[in-house]
């Protein structure tokens, strides 16, 4: 299946077409894959990363060529973003990461999602009407979840660091940028220009981001976040100590005392990351394997590719109408179980053996008919065989072992609550808006959640987040993952879709205008680039077809005739991929 294009791809690595390395030391501005290349993979023999920001894919790939492996290519990568990619790239966040370890195959999955402090409760974010409230939710303290970044990296380090290179060696990269000051590409600058009401309510975040008078920065200036150096120059001598006990934590605290939230120093110095099973299933003759609860991606994925796998996909073609029908149909019933059944693991019985069962796709199958859509009202969370148990960023790293790594981690919105931690430089997240505030509501994404999702003390809310790994005949063939809050599942369903059924490289796969569907609103999404007569045959089947915004920003490596081929969504500007 993959000859040709494996040769393909060779040729180019040999040639020297696409293959881009820079030295790191420098942090020099590179150039971002062009739209006239984009539907062409960037290729390399070693090892390479994908990532939304180009100084933080060099600081990666600069670790890797030092002799560290994935897992520390990752690491570094990760503390680097919280500098360049402050929107999404974090350490007042959280996140996922899936791990393959070639030596001994085994694929692991690291929970490091924020949790509810120990003062939280269920009807925090009602208010007195007894209704939900968004700015409770959204915008104060009480929106804040206890932090998980830098203890999921150090766990991932102590676990699978390859000894290489030290934990110091990791952070460094992120302190110099944060020291030395990081030029303001367009796109971050635009976006804080875009953010700047609701962050220059904030004293602390405006000081860093903001000339005096709430001047926004512009593109080519430097921006430098002395705070933020000091607080990654703790972590590197200390470890998630640094982070987690002594001053940096007390202030992360009194920050969301001060704003309404209840989270205490003693939620920090307890947070800890869980080391999970990932949730697999098979398609096509491929293995999947992603991220299990408290996400939701990785059950979801698997279901819908259960589901999907009963139909002729490739015979319909990439983004047909009956193509795009019966992607609909699945996901629509897959988000109707999500509202009903995902949650924190250790706080609720989640069902992912019947959700991901075969036999459970049958039975969704067969409600659905090929020549009319479903009204979501008619569609209820199913019956799954017996229990057992939006602004976002992702990036992949695979190394010269064939070690790989998947990761997505955020902030929640775009900067997060828009609060920082005084004197610290770290951006607080708004997570806890991912609970269901009042079962039945949507949150910030239209995602509707039941009491399985319900807000407690310590537990960790539901997400979307979907870092993937894809294996054919037990070797990785493709890690990928997106940012793209409720529309991250169907985004990396598609790119793995796009490259089993369809037969297309991982550019193009990247590329291909994407679709969308999550229950309600009961409409399918779509991107510009289907055909008029495409949407008139949706519509005549009685689907409802809203053209919006792009989905997503994927980044994506895949592994062919041992020739790494990567891209970066060029839906978001910055992002690069880099292989030597």
């Amino acid at each position: 299946m993959y000859t040709r294009r494996s040769f393909s791809l060779r040729a180019m690595c040999l040639a020297g077409a696409l293959t881009i390395a820079l030295p790191v030391t420098t942090f020099a501005q590179t150039a971002i894959i062009s739209g006239a290349d984009r539907f062409h993979p960037v290729v390399a023999e070693n090892g390479m990363v994908a990532s939304q920001e180009a100084l933080a894919t060099e600081v990666g790939v600069e670790i890797l060529k030092k002799g560290g492996n994935a897992i520390d290519a990752a690491i570094a990568t990760g503390f680097a973003l919280a500098v360049t990619l402050p929107r999404a790239g974090n350490l007042g966040g959280g996140g996922f990461m899936m791990i393959h370890r070639s030596e001994s195959n085994e694929t692991e999955a690291l929970d490091y999602r924020e949790k509810a402090p120990a003062a939280a409760f269920r009807d925090m974010f009602l208010g007195a009407d007894g209704n939900a409230d968004k700015e409770k939710s959204r915008y104060s303290g009480l929106a804040v979840g206890v932090p998980g970044t830098v203890a999921g990296f150090e766990a991932a380090f102590k676990k699978h660091g390859s000894g290489k290179v030290s934990w110091a060696d990791l952070v460094e990269p992120a302190i110099r940028l944060a020291e030395d000051g990081i030029v303001l590409t367009p796109d971050l600058a635009s976006s804080l220009v875009a953010r700047l009401e609701r962050l220059g309510q904030d004293e602390a975040t405006a000081k860093i981001f903001y000339k005096p008078g709430l001047v926004p920065y512009q593109a080519g200036e430097v921006l430098k976040q002395p705070d933020l150096a000091a607080t990654l120059r703790k972590i590197a001598e200390n470890g998630a100590d640094g982070f987690y006990k002594g001053d940096v934590a007390e202030k992360i605290a009194a920050k969301v005392q001060a704003t309404g939230g209840g989270m205490t120093s003693e939620d920090l110095a307890s947070y800890n990351a869980i080391w999970r099973k990932p949730v697999t299933g098979s398609y096509r003759g491929h293995e999947v394997a992603s991220m299990p609860p408290p996400s939701s991606g990785g059950t979801h994925i698997v279901q819908i590719l259960n589901i999907l796998e009963g139909f002729p996909i490739r015979e319909t073609g990439a983004n047909s109408a009956d193509t795009i029908h019966v992607m609909a149909e699945a996901m629509r019933r897959a988000y109707a179980d999500r509202s009903e059944y995902l949650g924190d693991p250790d706080f609720v019985d989640v069902p992912v053996a019947g959700l991901t069962s075969k036999a459970y796709a049958d039975t969704l199958r067969e409600l659905i008919s090929l020549d009319k859509a479903t009204p979501s009202e008619e569609v209820r969370p199913a019956d799954p065989l017996p229990y057992e148990s939006n602004q976002t960023t992702h990036y992949s790293v695979v190394d010269k072992d064939g070690n790989a790594v998947s990761n997505t981690y955020t902030l929640n919105f775009s900067y997060g609550v828009g609060m920082t931690a005084d004197g610290t430089g770290v951006l607080l997240n708004n997570e806890l808006d991912d609970f269901s505030a009042k079962p039945g509501v949507p949150n910030a994404y239209g995602l509707i959640g039941g009491d399985a999702n319900a807000v407690e003390p310590n537990k960790r809310p539901l997400s979307s987040m979907s870092p993937t790994l894809v294996f054919k005949d037990g070797k990785v063939l493709m890690v990928t993952g997106s940012p793209g809050g409720s529309r991250i599942i169907t985004t990396t369903l598609q790119v793995i879709m796009n490259v089993i059924d369809h037969e297309m490289n991982i550019a193009e796969a990247t590329n291909a205008p994407r679709i969308h569907h999550q229950w309600f609103p009961d409409e399918i999404r779509v991107e510009e680039g289907l055909s008029p007569d495409t949407i008139r045959l949706l519509e005549e089947r009685g689907h409802k077809v809203a053209l919006k915004n792009v989905m997503g920003s994927t980044q994506s490596i895949m592994k062919v005739d041992g020739v790494l081929a990567g891209a970066s969504d060029p839906r978001r500007e910055g992002a690069l991929t880099l292989g030597y």
